[in-house]
């Protein structure tokens, strides 16, 4: 009886392939245990970079990387919380510590507990503040002085389409990706010539995102919606992917990435 031969893991490149688009890349990746953040973890693993893996869930975090491990790529984790300066300054220094350098820091962790301002959730406006904004500036405080030693680095941060078209139920969800959109325009101008910095604004995915809606009527909706036009995280991913594979002279400012099918 014959045996098939084992497959070879994604991200392990035979003699005679060519070398992954990523290969030997440090990336950072917070918001990595679901989602669009798992999924982007997993495409630039298979593309050839180092990850660091940062949230707040450390079961699904080190599920994530032993996966990644498994299929031949590298990866460590570390328990992240964003509304903590001093949990995006000890990722940040994993990678150093780990890999010798950062090449990339992605932004994903956020949140969209999305309400009518007459439901007065204060709890969760500054649960959005502290995560989607500050959560930003901790990230940006952590890897700025990093990059500016290296001369070279890569911001790229998750926004949303909600910042785009303002609708009802989702005004203060919008306030704070634009107020991360603003950032991060001010820093690619503040940046110099050696740093990038990249936001991506994702339209309805895939995710669990609806299920962080308190008002179970904008929960219906948005479940809805995504049942009926979301696209897969990896689409999200794939952008990401493109973004830091360019060219250290070609800096991918804004992507766009909806549905067809949205409006």
């Amino acid at each position: 009886m014959s045996t098939a031969a084992p497959a070879t893991p994604a991200s392990a490149a035979s003699p005679s392939s060519p070398t992954p688009p990523l290969h030997g890349k440090v990336v950072a990746l917070t918001g990595a245990s679901s989602g669009i953040g798992e999924a982007t973890a997993l495409l630039l693993a298979a593309r050839g970079a180092r990850l660091v893996l940062g949230a707040r869930r450390t079961d699904r975090l080190d599920a994530l990387a032993a996966r990644i491990t498994a299929a031949g790529g590298e990866a460590v984790t570390a328990r992240t919380d964003v509304r903590r300066s001093e949990d995006l300054a000890a990722l940040v220094a994993l990678a150093g510590q780990r890999f010798g350098r950062l090449d990339v820091l992605v932004g994903n962790a956020g949140i969209g507990p999305v309400s009518p301002l007459d439901d007065l959730r204060l709890e969760d406006w500054a649960d959005m503040v502290d995560i989607n904004v500050k959560g930003l500036l901790h990230g940006i405080a952590a890897a700025l002085p990093v990059f500016r030693a290296q001369g070279s680095g890569h911001f790229v941060t998750t926004l949303s389409t909600a910042g785009l078209r303002i609708v009802p139920g989702q005004v203060v969800y919008a306030a704070t990706k634009n107020a991360a959109r603003t950032i991060c325009e001010g820093l690619r101008q503040e940046a110099g010539p050696h740093i990038r910095v990249t936001s991506v604004s994702p339209g309805f995915v895939h995710t669990d995102f609806a299920a962080g809606a308190a008002d179970p009527r904008v929960r219906a909706e948005l479940l809805a919606k995504r049942d009926e036009i979301a696209i897969p995280p990896d689409a999200i991913a794939r952008a990401i992917g493109y973004a830091i594979e360019q060219p250290a002279d070609v800096d991918v400012n804004e992507i766009v990435i909806r549905p067809t099918a949205q409006s």
